[in-house]
Parts: structure tokens; sequence; C-alpha cells
């Protein structure tokens, strides 16, 4: 399905991957940084540009993917996957109604 950015994910530019791989893996990715976060106190991402992120779904990929039903639920929908992500991280407080 069509995906609707924010207008802070498109001036953006980049994600902090390709688009490619983001919507193939992101969930691997988020599994990776949660246990980074958690296990090992690392808050940093560096992709391979040298750009670096903190390691936050609420506060990073969120940040300018803030439209959780444009965006998160679009694509989780069609492929009728229920992600936990959502039992632990409320909808960003962001996001406009």
């Amino acid at each position: 399905p069509e995906l609707k950015l924010t207008e802070k994910a498109k001036a953006a530019k980049e994600c902090i991957r390709d688009t490619e791989y983001m919507r193939a893996e992101h969930m691997q990715l988020l599994d990776e940084w949660r246990h980074a976060v958690v296990r090992n106190a690392e808050r940093v991402y560096v992709n391979s540009s040298g750009k670096e992120f903190n390691m936050s779904l609420s506060n990073t990929c969120l940040d300018c993917h803030s439209n959780k039903a444009e965006f998160c639920d679009r694509c989780h929908d069609y492929a009728s996957v229920k992600p936990y992500c959502w039992d632990c991280h409320i909808d960003n407080p962001k996001e406009t109604k």
C-alpha cells in the first residue's frame, strides 16, 4: 500500500536505513535496538553513512513517522500483522488528530 509520509519525514530525505531495508527488516532492527539498549545500555545507532540516531521507537522512528494510522497501520493491516510494539509504546503524543 501507498504510505503517507509526514512533512518532517519528507524533509529528512533519508531514514536511518534505505527504504527497501526498512520495509523488509524494520522489526529485526527494532529487536536489535531493544537488545542493545536493555542488555548493553547502548543508546546510539550509527548508520552506514556515519549519522547517529537514538535507538528509540518512540523518539526516533515516531518523530518522523508520527501518524501511526497512515504509516505503520497501513502496511501492518495490509499484511494482517499485529505487532506487539504498541503493548508498551503508546501512540506518539505528537500525532495530530
